[in-house]
């Protein structure tokens, strides 16, 4: 297994017998005794502004449009993202309420709700995503009055419709979204980054725009603020030249 598995397997056993232990049927966790792997952290990859700005033209016009864009700019999981339904967006309010994530369990597709209170967020839409959300819906009840009885599952106006399905209504595999995107980027002339450094990409261009930590935080939907912080502490020294700017500013240096 991988030594995040392991580490995560190790968790669950140190919590069981944490419990065991207060209920007296053990004298000691002995999981509080063996080490855990070390889970080597990915180097992160993020778009530079401006080749965030290339990586959005080259989408333009895709049918999963709105699902690259929503990644970038909203910075959800993968899974969160295929997991969205169109009750958790409110295209009215500009909100989108990110509570489940699609994963593949005795392989079917499944939506199962996030695991922590911190994971479940309520995020505000900029109007570019509102946007495009409201064309992609058009273009999805276009997508299911041409399929006709071949469409499968609730139409995007029915209670429990995916944000984002295939032409016929069923949800995205995981690997044929990260398939499409890797020959996008390529197509596009960008470095290789994986789906997931869309992810990072919105976190980084939103603190080195000067957005607090802790509100980036709440968007990922981190547990700790040092989470965020030790993640992208890549753009920590650009954060303190701009407060450095911005003191001088302020008092007129």
């Amino acid at each position: 297994m991988a030594p995040k598995t392991v580490q995560y397997a190790r968790g669950v056993l140190r919590t069981a017998l944490n419990q065991a232990l207060r209920w007296g049927l053990v004298s000691r966790n002995v999981a509080d005794l063996v080490d855990g792997p070390k889970v080597e952290r990915h180097e992160i990859q993020p778009f530079s502004p401006e080749e965030a700005r290339t990586f959005l033209a080259a989408v333009r016009g895709d049918r999963l449009e709105a699902l690259y864009s929503v990644a970038l700019t909203m910075g959800l999981r993968q899974g969160e993202a295929l997991g969205l339904r169109w009750e958790d967006v409110d295209l009215d309010t500009g909100t989108m309420h990110v509570r489940h994530q699609l994963q593949r369990i005795d392989g079917k597709l499944t939506l199962v709700p996030l695991k922590t209170a911190r994971s479940r967020r309520t995020l505000a839409l900029p109007d570019s995503i509102t946007f495009g959300l409201r064309e992609h819906r058009l273009r999805q009840l276009e997508d299911a009055v041409k399929a006709g009885k071949r469409w499968k599952g609730p139409k995007p106006n029915e209670d429990g419709a995916h944000v984002y399905t295939t032409a016929i209504g069923t949800p995205l595999e995981a690997r044929n979204v990260v398939r499409a995107y890797t020959a996008i980027v390529k197509r596009a002339g960008l470095p290789h980054r994986r789906f997931h450094d869309l992810r990072h990409s919105c976190a980084t261009l939103l603190l080195v725009q000067g957005v607090s930590p802790r509100v980036v935080m709440e968007i990922l939907g981190h547990s700790q603020i040092s989470l965020t912080m030790n993640t992208y502490s890549h753009v920590v020294p650009e954060l303190g030249r701009e407060a450095a700017r911005r003191m001088d500013a302020l008092l007129g240096g």
